[in-house]
């Protein structure tokens, strides 16, 4: 069966974005799909999903230093592009057939990387390779050029009663 590469968007104010994309990641690791996952904001932090990623063999590359700050955002925008430049040269390699950008759609928020080159990577790609975009308020422009956008959600998180980020529920 000849396979046709989507482009897929998950946005939103609602938890599950990179949990969804990851989840994705495995079912596609699973069916034989070279997976490479570029997370462009979130840096050196351990969490679950990492872990059992690193089990499974599938590579996954924290490429920015977690939270914007303004301290950080003139670093976090040169990390950005580097990030960028990597997503270019994985996608032109053509070893990949899924590749998720992990937390990009905030890169395009804070103003570190423009949409219009975040639009080309999907000109650049091959035909046949799966694009995964994430993370909230994605660009209307991608959003308009996807094949599948999910928004998901917030209705209600334990944050807003005080509880904290619980291990295995939110790293």
């Amino acid at each position: 069966m000849e396979r046709n590469g989507l482009i897929i968007v998950h946005t939103g104010d609602g938890k599950g974005k990179t949990t969804a994309a990851l989840g994705l990641a495995i079912r596609a690791f699973g069916a034989g799909l070279k997976v490479l996952i570029l997370q462009f904001i979130k840096g050196a932090r351990r969490s679950g999903e990492l872990e059992a990623l690193k089990i499974l063999g599938v590579e996954v590359r924290q490429l920015g230093l977690g939270f914007i700050t303004k301290e950080n955002f003139s670093e976090q925008k040169k990390l950005a592009r580097s990030a960028l430049d990597t997503a270019r040269q994985e996608i032109l390699s053509g070893a990949w057939d899924l590749i998720i950008l992990d937390e990009i759609n905030y890169a395009a928020k804070f103003g570190l990387l423009d949409t219009s080159e975040i639009l080309e990577l999907i000109k650049i790609r091959p035909p046949q390779m799966h694009l995964v975009f994430t993370g909230r308020d994605a660009p209307p422009e991608l959003i308009d050029t996807a094949d599948l956008v999910t928004e998901m959600k917030l209705i209600k998180h334990p944050f807003q009663k005080g509880i904290a980020a619980q291990p295995g529920i939110e790293f």
